[in-house]
């Protein structure tokens, strides 16, 4: 039986890093978010920093394109290729919690994955952007929304679908319900699959 990868998209602001953690932890499982551009910048050599800022950008000039399709492939695919190469290896390797990277959609194949998406009103995630994640921007809501807009923009050029549409998660959930009650509902869609602490 194929052992079981949970992965999480989510808005900015809606709790999915905190959630996965508290997954990842309550099940002794390896938990991957930053440490996926780690393990892409080792293998490919290129700096985190680097993969970090390329994965905010999204090449959509169709000439540019064409151009690099003939001589090589555009940096941001480069990227996205390396970064889903270490997905797929890692949750080759056994259970763990994946956040973002497009993983639903890069391990769409594998049998025991279960794909979960956090979402929730634009004002609870500019709160939680203020207090949890401590950011200090003049127009929290503009920087919540820029945010989505590039982790929208990055999942539907590389995937050509809609990011955060139900359709592609097993679960969609709001976490105004409470994290610890999201992660709880993951955790008991994981002990079905199971995967237990």
């Amino acid at each position: 039986m194929a052992h079981t990868v949970i992965t999480i998209g989510r808005q900015f602001g809606s709790g999915g890093r905190i959630v996965a953690q508290r997954v990842a932890e309550t099940l002794h499982i390896p938990f991957y978010d930053k440490a996926v551009i780690d393990l892409a910048a080792k293998e490919t050599g290129l700096s985190e920093a680097f993969i970090r800022q390329a994965e905010q950008k999204k090449t959509s000039s169709f000439l540019y394109n064409l151009y690099m399709s003939a001589h090589n492939l555009p940096v941001t695919d480069q990227v996205f290729i390396a970064e889903s190469e270490v997905i797929r290896r890692v949750a080759g390797e056994g259970p763990c919690v994946i956040v973002g990277r497009c993983a639903d959609y890069v391990l769409q194949r594998q049998e025991g994955v279960l794909n979960i998406f956090l979402h929730a009103p634009l004002d609870e995630r500019i709160f939680r952007t203020r207090e949890t994640y401590q950011v200090d921007a003049s127009d929290l809501r503009s920087y919540v929304l820029k945010q989505d807009k590039g982790r929208a923009a990055y999942y539907e050029h590389f995937t050509n679908r809609v990011w955060g549409q139900a359709e592609h998660f097993h679960l969609a959930v709001n976490s105004t319900i409470g994290l610890d009650a999201v992660a709880d509902l993951i955790l008991l869609l994981a002990e079905k699959q199971g995967l237990r602490p």
